[in-house]
Protein backbone atom coordinates (compact mmCIF):
# COMPACT_ATOMS: atom_id res chain seq x y z
CA UNK A 1 0.00 0.00 0.00
CA UNK A 2 1.77 3.43 -1.26
CA UNK A 3 1.14 5.69 1.82
CA UNK A 4 1.93 9.13 1.29
CA UNK A 5 2.55 12.37 3.71
CA UNK A 6 1.58 15.37 3.04
CA UNK A 7 0.66 18.59 5.49
CA UNK A 8 -3.33 18.92 6.93
CA UNK A 9 -5.14 21.15 6.09
CA UNK A 10 -8.50 22.62 7.54
CA UNK A 11 -10.57 19.72 5.32
CA UNK A 12 -8.83 17.11 7.15
CA UNK A 13 -9.99 17.97 10.13
CA UNK A 14 -13.29 16.06 10.65
CA UNK A 15 -11.62 13.02 9.47
CA UNK A 16 -8.55 13.43 12.26
CA UNK A 17 -11.25 14.38 14.91
CA UNK A 18 -12.99 11.17 13.81
CA UNK A 19 -9.44 8.85 14.41
CA UNK A 20 -8.93 10.74 17.53
CA UNK A 21 -12.11 9.83 18.94
CA UNK A 22 -11.29 6.14 17.82
CA UNK A 23 -8.37 5.86 19.32
CA UNK A 24 -8.28 7.76 22.89
CA UNK A 25 -10.56 7.98 26.07
CA UNK A 26 -9.98 12.15 26.08
CA UNK A 27 -9.41 12.94 22.64
CA UNK A 28 -8.33 16.51 21.82
CA UNK A 29 -11.37 18.47 20.42
CA UNK A 30 -11.87 20.13 16.73
CA UNK A 31 -10.87 23.28 18.15
CA UNK A 32 -7.26 22.05 19.66
CA UNK A 33 -6.25 20.70 15.94
CA UNK A 34 -7.18 23.95 14.28
CA UNK A 35 -5.40 25.43 16.28
CA UNK A 36 -2.43 23.55 15.58
CA UNK A 37 -3.01 24.81 12.17
CA UNK A 38 -2.04 28.41 12.92
CA UNK A 39 1.15 27.87 15.26
CA UNK A 40 3.81 28.76 13.28
CA UNK A 41 6.06 25.89 15.50
CA UNK A 42 3.11 23.49 15.06
CA UNK A 43 3.22 20.90 11.62
CA UNK A 44 -0.04 18.81 11.48
CA UNK A 45 0.48 15.81 8.92
CA UNK A 46 -1.71 13.25 7.56
CA UNK A 47 -1.33 10.01 5.80
CA UNK A 48 -3.26 9.22 3.33
CA UNK A 49 -3.15 6.06 0.35
CA UNK A 50 -2.51 6.76 -2.98
CA UNK A 51 -6.31 5.56 -4.11
CA UNK A 52 -7.98 7.08 -1.04
CA UNK A 53 -7.51 10.95 -0.43
CA UNK A 54 -9.08 10.06 3.52
CA UNK A 55 -6.35 10.53 5.75
CA UNK A 56 -5.53 7.09 7.71
CA UNK A 57 -3.70 8.72 10.26
CA UNK A 58 -2.08 12.14 11.75
CA UNK A 59 0.45 13.43 13.47
CA UNK A 60 0.81 16.69 15.37
CA UNK A 61 4.64 17.76 16.56
CA UNK A 62 6.26 21.42 17.87
CA UNK A 63 9.72 21.72 16.33
CA UNK A 64 10.54 24.43 18.77
CA UNK A 65 14.34 25.47 18.65
CA UNK A 66 16.91 22.25 18.79
CA UNK A 67 14.19 20.13 19.53
CA UNK A 68 10.82 18.29 17.93
CA UNK A 69 8.23 17.06 20.51
CA UNK A 70 5.39 14.93 19.10
CA UNK A 71 2.33 15.70 20.40
CA UNK A 72 -0.56 13.83 19.00
CA UNK A 73 -0.13 11.10 16.68
CA UNK A 74 -2.95 8.08 15.70
CA UNK A 75 -4.19 5.80 12.95
CA UNK A 76 -7.62 4.78 12.42
CA UNK A 77 -8.50 0.97 13.57
CA UNK A 78 -8.98 0.22 10.07
CA UNK A 79 -5.35 1.01 8.96
CA UNK A 80 -3.75 0.08 12.21
CA UNK A 81 -0.64 -2.65 11.07
CA UNK A 82 0.14 -1.60 8.04
CA UNK A 83 3.22 0.97 8.57
CA UNK A 84 1.16 4.03 8.63
CA UNK A 85 2.45 4.84 12.11
CA UNK A 86 5.90 4.43 11.20
CA UNK A 87 5.13 6.55 7.99
CA UNK A 88 3.87 9.03 9.78
CA UNK A 89 6.99 8.87 12.48
CA UNK A 90 9.67 8.18 10.02
CA UNK A 91 9.12 11.56 7.85
CA UNK A 92 8.82 13.28 11.47
CA UNK A 93 12.02 12.29 12.63
CA UNK A 94 13.28 13.14 8.93
CA UNK A 95 12.33 16.54 8.93
CA UNK A 96 13.65 17.00 12.19
CA UNK A 97 17.05 15.92 11.44
CA UNK A 98 16.76 18.80 8.34
CA UNK A 99 16.12 21.63 10.44
CA UNK A 100 19.00 20.99 12.83
CA UNK A 101 16.84 19.50 16.02
CA UNK A 102 18.70 16.94 18.50
CA UNK A 103 16.44 15.60 20.46
CA UNK A 104 12.64 14.36 19.69
CA UNK A 105 10.79 13.70 22.56
CA UNK A 106 7.10 12.36 23.19
CA UNK A 107 4.56 10.98 25.63
CA UNK A 108 3.29 7.67 25.90
CA UNK A 109 0.86 5.91 27.58
CA UNK A 110 2.33 3.07 29.81
CA UNK A 111 -0.27 1.14 28.90
CA UNK A 112 0.05 1.56 25.10
CA UNK A 113 2.54 -1.45 24.28
CA UNK A 114 2.09 -1.09 20.65
CA UNK A 115 2.92 2.44 20.25
CA UNK A 116 6.21 2.28 22.75
CA UNK A 117 7.12 -1.04 20.61
CA UNK A 118 6.80 1.05 17.71
CA UNK A 119 8.77 4.06 19.07
CA UNK A 120 11.56 1.60 20.27
CA UNK A 121 12.25 0.25 16.70
CA UNK A 122 13.08 4.15 15.46
CA UNK A 123 15.46 4.07 19.08
CA UNK A 124 13.88 6.23 20.96
CA UNK A 125 14.57 5.33 24.99
CA UNK A 126 11.99 5.34 27.64
CA UNK A 127 13.54 8.19 29.73
CA UNK A 128 11.03 8.60 32.76
CA UNK A 129 7.77 8.37 34.05
CA UNK A 130 5.30 10.73 34.58
CA UNK A 131 2.52 9.80 37.22
CA UNK A 132 -1.20 10.32 36.28
CA UNK A 133 -0.24 12.65 33.10
CA UNK A 134 -3.70 10.85 31.54
CA UNK A 135 -5.55 10.61 34.27
CA UNK A 136 -5.97 9.13 37.72
CA UNK A 137 -3.77 5.77 37.02
CA UNK A 138 -2.80 6.83 33.79
CA UNK A 139 0.88 7.49 33.70
CA UNK A 140 2.63 8.74 30.53
CA UNK A 141 6.23 7.26 30.12
CA UNK A 142 8.46 10.21 28.54
CA UNK A 143 10.46 8.97 25.50
CA UNK A 144 13.49 10.59 23.57
CA UNK A 145 15.35 10.17 20.47
CA UNK A 146 18.74 11.74 20.17
CA UNK A 147 19.52 12.58 16.78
Amino acid sequence: MAIHIRDATDRDLPRIVEIEQLAFPTPWSLGAFRRELTLPFSRLTVAVAEKDPLPEGFLCRWLVADECHVLNVAVHPDYRRFGVGARLLGATISEAREKGADLVTLEVRRSNLAARGLYRKFDFEERRLRRHYYGPGEDAIVMELRL
